[in-house]
């Protein structure tokens, strides 16, 4: 195949991987917004039904993945078919909404954006094969991950534990690790923040950590195998440290505001799918390190 056709099909491929990308991230919005308010409701009914009591509030505001339309959430006018274009809308409407004037929350952007960036990125290195549509499922899971844990503090299970047992599935079959290292991953990436809960919580009597984050990253032990469950931990706890910092000292949050530590673990588990340690991205900081231990 001649080079300029060569390169005409790579740089369609990556064209089709972010439009893909920021549509799959339009659908990822629509659930980073809508799940943590259906379980919230899912709760408060089961709190009200233990407790027979009754909250017409909850009906009015029963919502599901699907249903309803797509709204602006201030005034609750549904969005026209050129509103709710991924990516391009929220610059067609300026940041705002078209009928209330409320301002357009920049996540929804962001989270296209870089939905299509990761998109690119598994094509890239996977190419078109089904080891990209299991990265993108990992990926695109992640990617809600950090959104919902970052705004509502929470790890639902109805995607940390679907992610584990799918992690377990496809290192059956040698997609990413094999899998006697994926079900090691699994287990000492859930026992090794368990214990660390347990023992803060015996020194302090508090609560450190959530039981999301030890199923998360049993999820990511899952997918990337027990060998890269320490430089996860460093990492994820090392940028979470220093975000708090940078919080605390420019007051944007409270020393007893919890951090979403299950963002962080998210994050670089995402970053270490695409950028293991001797991968090129890293090669670019450490490759005159790795080539001399060569």
């Amino acid at each position: 195949m001649e080079p300029e056709l060569i390169r005409l099909h790579s740089g369609a491929l990556t064209l089709l991987s972010f439009i893909f990308g920021v549509v799959f991230g339009s659908f990822l919005n629509v659930i980073i917004a809508r799940l943590p308010k259906k379980l919230e409701n899912q709760w408060r009914r089961e709190s009200l039904d233990y407790l027979q009591l009754s909250d017409t509030d909850i009906a009015e505001e029963e919502m599901g993945i699907s249903y309803p339309k797509s709204h602006c959430p201030n005034c609750k006018t549904i969005l026209k078919w050129w509103q709710n274009i991924p990516l391009i809308s929220f610059f067609l409407l300026r940041g705002r909404c078209s009928t209330c004037k409320k301002e357009i929350s920049l996540l929804y952007p962001i989270i296209e954006f870089f939905a299509g960036l990761i998109t690119i990125l598994s094509t890239t290195k996977f190419g078109l094969s089904s080891t990209t549509i299991y990265a993108l499922i990992f990926s695109y899971s992640l990617l809600a991950l950090i959104a919902i844990d970052a705004g509502h503090k929470i790890l639902p299970d109805i995607i940390t534990i679907p992610l584990l047992w799918m992690g377990l599935f496809v290192n059956s079959q040698d997609h990413f690790t094999n899998l006697h290292s994926a079900v090691l991953g699994a287990l000492l990436g859930y026992l090794f923040l368990w214990t660390v809960f347990q023992m803060f919580r015996l020194v302090t009597g508090k609560h450190g950590l959530g039981y999301g984050d030890f199923k998360l990253l049993a999820a990511i032990g899952a997918w990337l195998g027990w060998q890269l469950l320490p430089i996860t931990l460093v990492l994820s706890s090392l940028t979470a440290l220093i975000t708090g910092f940078i919080a605390l000292s420019f007051k944007l949050m409270k020393k007893e505001d919890p951090i979403p530590f299950g963002a962080f673990i998210s994050a670089v588990g995402l970053i270490l799918l695409y950028a293991e340690p001797g991968d090129a991205f890293f090669g670019l900081v450490f490759g005159e390190i790795i080539n001399k231990n060569n």
